[in-house]
């Protein structure tokens, strides 16, 4: 292979880059609020005792962990448009898109750990008369958290990485503005190499701080 790697065109595209890499970011954190409060409320939908609320929140669950995430972006832009007649900023339905996969995802986790809540947690609540609501906020949210928290930090990171998805539907993202910068030059390998290695240097860290957060529970409960 005759080829000649110039990475000049792509550094010279660098602001675009940047600018692609914030709009991926600002998907991400707001997915990401979205994923942990619905997947929350989710997940005591799953766990409670009537199928009126156990029964939508596991279809829900089962339907976005169970069909692709592309399939899931491209049906919220062009699907709930015509169904709903809602017209939205494309920017709002990609955080939509990816909020309620991620919201899906995370209510497992915070199902796991709110059903590894000791049982003499909820008794002693009871045996005070707390109310159940303050019983969530007080007992079950704090200790789910820190149970699931390595679990909603990979979500997240995988969120992050499942935003370049939108750049099919023209959302100006990380790798939409990498793809439109390839095109332009006519440097494929140097462009996406380097999109790849900006995703790389921003989920890498934050995989290891997952991995020490787990070592460090994996030694508090042995």
């Amino acid at each position: 292979m005759n080829y000649d790697l110039q990475f000049f065109y792509v550094w010279k595209s660098l602001d675009k880059l940047w600018d692609g890499l914030l709009v991926s970011l600002q998907l991400t954190v707001m997915a990401n609020v979205i994923g942990l409060t619905f997947g929350f409320a989710i997940a005591l939908m799953l766990v409670a005792k009537k199928p009126l609320l156990k029964a939508p929140a596991t279809a829900l669950v089962e339907v976005f962990r169970c069909t692709p995430v592309l399939i899931q972006v491209v049906w919220f832009f062009y699907c709930v448009p015509i169904l709903f007649n809602l017209f939205v900023d494309p920017m709002v339905m990609g955080v939509l898109a990816l909020g309620v996969n991620l919201a899906a995802f995370n209510a497992e986790g915070y199902r796991a750990a709110i059903q590894s809540v000791p049982r003499e947690q909820y008794d002693a609540c009871a045996a005070l008369g707390i109310r159940k609501w303050v019983r969530v906020r007080h007992v079950i949210l704090p200790h789910a958290l820190r149970a699931a928290l390595p679990v909603l930090m990979t979500n997240g990171i995988t969120i992050f990485q499942q935003s370049a998805l939108v750049a099919l539907v023209a959302i100006p993202d990380l790798m939409y503005e990498g793809k439109m910068i390839a095109t332009e030059t006519y440097r494929p390998i140097e462009t996406y190499t380097v999109v790849a290695l900006i995703y790389f240097a921003i989920s890498a860290p934050i995989s290891f701080f997952v991995q020490r957060i787990e070592a460090k529970f994996d030694r508090v409960q042995a």
